[in-house]
């Protein structure tokens, strides 16, 4: 077999990119023996080494009657998904510590029911068997954003705060982005605004703030990138905050959408004194999002601490139809309406113990889940949620009663006071209890990242129990999978298992 380089040629990554795209459109990603992204021979090294993760330290059992009780924090990325896919489609499995289980979860999206009255999230919950313990049982919770009607779509302030330093340099990191900003401006109501801010070896205003129905002179900016240098980051944040400021639309959805890889080495590199910076814009209502580009020096833990401190969302974007679905097909994501949003989680005496199934960043006191001005997760219009519990059922349990009382803390808008949604639920009958289809997709995201960790939790679990539980929820109900991604998951996992055994 033919020996290969540590870097793709741009050849290759364009395949990647059209290959990618084809398989979002026609359910068909990376389908079982395509040889796209056959394996090279066993010394090929690894294309994500280098990249940085925080490591991960997974969430232990608690008992119930030392600490009853569970908080955290919401989280609405899906960033750790589309990286393992990533690695998975280069025929290597992805670090551990970069398997975010919620960021899995969070990457799809659910049918659940949508909130009502003058609520802006909703949320449900129920218990089934854990497939991977026997005697276990999984509470699922779930929540899910209004949907906002064009109307009702606030108008957009956005400051792209473009990376164009020679780490971004290729088919898969500039170029991909120019094309996915270029999608997005279509999309765009003539009375939204595009700036735009560059940083390599300096910091560059490419374009000042421009109402969107000037496409044509938007899209020349964009197409006028190229990456070259050093990066200066945060220098260029500063300029996108000033910028987002005296533009700023009251109401409005003022955003700075970064893109990178993350790789800071001029001016203020350190994490701690970015998020400081960050944070200190909080309390003006702009948010930051950001979206991770390529591998080899991918600096995960720096983008993924900005995002949680900066009220936006991180994702990584992989190919052109990961560009599509974050910045055209969920574009409403980009309007928050839960703003600090919170769980938590009183278990009854019908529960032993329990154990959160990742979020392990976002655990939080119960303190700080009843103190307003904690900053929490948002969640976008229309974006689902969700969190699994594995617990261990007391002995003598009673069927039905109660397990758990689950609190949700939202606001509508940064700054107001928090509003409180509640829900109980119940250990069901052991005999003639059927979980919901998207109990069991739950359920099989998680097997599946409990396996690609090798996590010490993950029981009997496995890719081909993954495969099993996922396939029933393969075309869900409601319309929540219009670009095939449940079907493309499947097809993941068997690349997985084809690499893994």
């Amino acid at each position: 077999m033919k020996k290969y380089s540590r870097f793709f040629t741009a050849a290759a990554l364009a395949a990647l990119t059209v290959s990618c795209s084809k398989g979002f459109m026609d359910g068909a990603f990376m389908a079982p023996g395509s040889n796209m992204y056959e394996m090279a021979d066993a010394g090929m090294p690894d294309p994500s080494e280098g990249d940085s993760f925080d490591q991960i330290v997974e969430n232990p059992f608690i008992k119930v009657s030392e600490q009853p009780s569970s908080s955290f924090s919401i989280d609405a990325d899906g960033a750790a998904y589309a990286y393992a896919r990533r690695c998975l489609s280069r025929g290597v499995m992805p670090s551990p510590d970069a398997i975010r289980t919620e960021e899995f979860l969070n990457y799809f999206t659910f049918d659940y029911p949508s909130p009502t009255g003058d609520e802006t999230l909703a949320v449900n919950a129920e218990i089934g068997d854990c497939p991977w313990t026997e005697g276990h049982k999984l509470l699922r919770i779930g929540l899910k954003g209004k949907e906002l009607s064009a109307s009702e779509t606030p108008a957009a302030n956005f400051i792209f705060l473009i990376d164009t330093s020679g780490s971004m340099s290729g088919d898969d990191r500039i170029e991909l982005l120019k094309s996915g900003l270029c999608n997005l401006v279509d999309e765009m109501r003539p009375t939204d605004r595009v700036a735009i801010i560059t940083y390599s070896g300096s910091v560059k205003r490419v374009l000042e703030s421009t109402l969107a129905k000037d496409a044509s002179k938007i899209k020349k900016a964009i197409k006028s990138l190229l990456a070259s240098g050093s990066t200066a980051g945060g220098q260029a944040m500063k300029m996108a905050y000033d910028e987002a400021v005296e533009h700023y639309i009251k109401g409005g959805n003022n955003r700075i959408i970064m893109c990178t890889d993350g790789d800071f080495n001029v001016g203020v590199t350190s994490t701690e004194a970015l998020v400081e910076m960050v944070e200190s814009y909080l309390d003006k209502g702009i948010y930051l999002s950001i979206m991770g580009f390529g591998t080899g020096n991918y600096a995960d833990a720096r983008m993924e601490s900005l995002s949680n401190h900066g009220n936006g969302t991180y994702n990584y974007i992989d190919c052109e139809e990961e560009m599509m679905k974050v910045f055209v097909h969920e574009r409403s994501r980009f309007v928050s309406v839960a703003n600090d949003t919170k769980v938590q989680v009183v278990f009854t005496e019908n529960v032993d113990s329990y154990r959160l199934i990742g979020y392990e960043n976002r655990v939080m006191s119960s303190d700080d889940f009843e103190n307003d001005k904690k900053d929490a997760g948002e969640v976008g219009a229309g974006q689902t949620i969700t969190a699994l519990y594995e617990l261990i059922p007391a002995e003598t349990y009673t069927q039905h009663a109660n397990a758990a009382l689950i609190e949700v803390r939202y606001k509508k808008a940064l700054g107001e006071e928090s509003r409180s949604l509640e829900v109980n639920t119940g250990i069901p009958a052991v005999s003639g209890f059927k979980p919901s289809a998207e109990f069991g997709f739950a359920a099989g995201i998680a097997a599946f990242a409990l396996t690609l960790r090798d996590s010490e939790y993950k029981g009997s679990a496995s890719l081909d129990m993954a495969y099993d539980l996922i396939k029933p929820a393969e075309k869900p109900a409601g319309g929540v999978d219009p670009l095939g991604l449940r079907r493309s998951l499947l097809d993941l996992v068997s690349k997985a298992k084809g690499i893994k055994y």
